[in-house]
């Protein structure tokens, strides 16, 4: 019986053998993202200007050994130097074989100037594609223009050495999940985080069941799952040994619809569906960094990147050690239930939430994928670890978590497994936007709080524009219009003859009393204590127009517009002579100027007069007209300048 760590050759992390480049072919090198190394091929002989395509070849593959450049990129790099080489192949129907950057005949200054003005053309209006595509071809240009042995015509290089005129583009921020949506993605992946446990304790007690397939027979299904468990046989080897008809056991692992398919593919298919009773795949970690994201609320790479030594398990809780590549930032953050009475320095700690528990989401991650960090080669081992095979070599492998993996793999296609229908675009960040923005609402919109793990810039060119948040924005800032709103045009309160002799008795919760007056200021209003000249006033020294504590300083020029003003029947011969007074300023001021300083006095003023019957009106006309009352007003009031 083979021993655990025998045989380690046939179960092997990706890592394949680089063929050695033809004679003329450029290649670079690279690992992606799931630690698989790529190879991305350059080819000069397909081009007319093959002298120049070798030139940007060369510059090109020193400066991804140089840089250590993902893979991704350097296909990017590839297609700026195809795109620019077929450019130049058009233009130049004689002499392209000629064309380097060495020399001046044919001049390429121009060449890279009119290949960059037509980039546009090919690309939908506002990609990011064109400029991406003049700036890698101008990086090549310009290392070897700083290369001391590399010649480069003086034209050239002054061209690349500046800035390309192409607009950058624009990309269609994302939305946030709205609450129900998100709150279907966490079902979903607890209910296949559910389901991954019953596989897995399933396939791993048949496999315990079993015995060495070459012994006991390669058509029990606890045989092969225990000699792939053991790493006792290979896939080669079972592919081999899979003689016709197959048990019924074995024929319900593969999908029906591959019945009619070959043989082999059969073979390949229930190879697959073996591993996946006794390790997780790439579709199983979809559920666990959807969790994950949502519990934390950090980015998905953040969280797929994590290796063993990235993770304590601690009494309360878990601390993490996420590493953000973009914005160079590593951070310790703890999340517990119970908050520890003394948390490290350095640390920040958060409260899990129900069913977003980060620290027991984790420890059945690491459950999970235990059997494969146990055989991974590198330690320490990542935590998003998955079982692979391909038809290529028939052999397994573990990999990392790949998130731009084949449409079989990616998160839509687990969204249409789980059978969620999402609005919107299909994108596992917009998860975490919603987090973002739920924190940006509970802080209050403090940046420096919210923009914790990223930059203050990247929060308000990414995150401040989601509806929530501009919802919620809005709905503040209309609040914050409306008091402001309803402060300015509160008018005076006006009393009519009935209400005027209700003020002699003012029962307790009378409407009268509802308004704030008290027993005091009820006695100063019925004996003119409180007479502003125009208007009486509730409190002189509790006026919006002045600091509390102080004589209002505008009566009675703004008593109209007063919320502490009160109006009596007996005022009505001032408030006549201060509407002579406005219209006197009306004719003399500016239209705009007047609406602009007496608008909402005006205005108070009419509501007022309108109320008022002729008689009334009548009367107290034949009261200033006996000198019985007279409007006082400041000095200052007397002189108006139209400015």
């Amino acid at each position: 019986m083979a021993r655990r760590g025998d045989r380690r050759r046939d179960f092997r992390h990706e890592r394949p053998e680089v063929p050695p480049a033809r004679i003329g072919v450029r290649q670079s090198v690279g690992t992606d993202t799931a630690g698989i190394t790529r190879v991305t091929v350059f080819d000069p002989g397909r081009f007319r200007c093959r002298l120049l395509a070798a030139e940007l070849a060369d510059e090109w593959v020193e400066y991804g050994e140089a840089t250590r450049t993902k893979p991704a990129t350097m296909r990017t790099y590839r297609q700026a130097m195809t795109s620019f080489c077929h450019f130049v192949d058009s233009r130049l129907l004689v002499g392209a074989a000629e064309a380097s950057m060495a020399s001046s005949e044919p001049d390429l200054a121009p060449l890279l100037l009119a290949w960059e003005g037509q980039l546009p053309r090919h690309w939908q209006e506002g990609s990011t594609r064109p400029a991406v595509f003049a700036t890698c071809l101008r990086t090549l240009v310009n290392r070897r223009g700083q290369h001391p042995d590399r010649e480069m015509t003086s034209g050239l290089r002054g061209v690349a050495a500046g800035q390309h005129n192409l607009h950058w583009g624009s990309k269609r921020e994302l939305d946030e999940y709205s609450r129900k949506d998100r709150a279907a993605l966490v079902q979903a992946a607890w209910r296949a985080i559910g389901e991954l446990d019953k596989r897995l304790a399933m396939g791993r007690a048949l496999a315990a069941t079993g015995a060495h397939p070459a012994e006991h027979g390669w058509l029990s299904l606890p045989n092969l799952l225990w000699g792939l468990a053991n790493q006792a046989v290979t896939p080669r080897e079972i592919r081999k040994n899979l003689s016709a008809p197959w048990p019924t056991e074995l024929d319900d692992l593969v999908v029906q619809e591959t019945a009619a398919r070959a043989n082999g593919m059969r073979r390949y298919l229930l190879i697959l569906a073996l591993l996946r009773l006794i390790y997780p795949n790439q579709q199983d970690l979809h559920a666990y960094r959807v969790l994950l994201v949502a519990a934390t609320g950090h980015a998905p790479e953040e969280l797929t990147g994590l290796d063993e030594d990235d993770v304590e398990f601690t009494p309360a809780g878990v601390r993490l050690t996420l590493t953000k590549n973009r914005a160079k930032r590593i951070r310790r953050r703890a999340f517990s239930r119970i908050a520890p009475a003394g948390s490290e320095e350095n640390t920040e700690v958060f409260g899990d939430r129900p069913r977003l528990e980060v620290s027991v989401i984790m420890r059945r991650l690491m459950e999970v994928t235990r059997p494969l960090r146990e055989r991974f080669p590198d330690q320490p081992a990542p935590v998003f670890l998955q079982a692979s095979m391909s038809m290529k070599d028939w052999e397994v492998s573990v990999r990392r978590f790949n998130s731009s993996s084949g449409p079989n793999l990616s998160f839509q296609s687990w969204l249409d497994r789980m059978g969620l229908q999402l609005e919107g675009q299909t994108d596992i960040r917009r998860l975490r936007k919603s987090t973002k923005v739920e924190k940006a609402i509970a802080f209050g919109g403090r940046i420096t709080d919210i923009a914790d793990d990223h930059h203050e810039d990247t929060f308000r060119g990414h995150y401040a524009q989601g509806t929530t948040l501009r919802v919620v924005s809005g709905r503040v800032i209309t609040e914050a219009q409306q008091a402001w709103f309803d402060k300015a045009t509160v008018g005076p309160v006006v009393l009519d003859m009935a209400a005027s002799e209700d003020l002699a008795e003012v029962p307790a919760g009378s409407a009268l009393a509802d308004l704030g007056l008290t027993a005091e200021q009820v006695d100063d209003l019925r004996s003119g204590a409180l007479d502003m000249g125009v208007t009486s006033c509730r409190d002189p020294f509790d006026s919006p127009f002045s600091r509390p504590g102080e004589l209002c300083s505008v009566a009675p020029l703004r008593c109209l517009e007063c919320r502490n003003a009160w109006i009596l029947p007996s005022h009505l011969p001032q408030l006549l002579l201060f509407s002579d007074h406005l219209e006197s300023l009306r004719n003399r001021l500016n239209p705009v100027h007047f609406q602009t300083l007496w608008g909402q006095s005006a205005a108070n003023l009419a509501a007022v007069l309108a109320e008022r019957s002729e008689q009334e009106i009548a009367a107290a006309r034949r009261h200033i007209a006996d000198g019985a009352a007279k409007l006082q007003l400041p000095l200052a009031a007397r002189a108006e300048f139209d400015a």
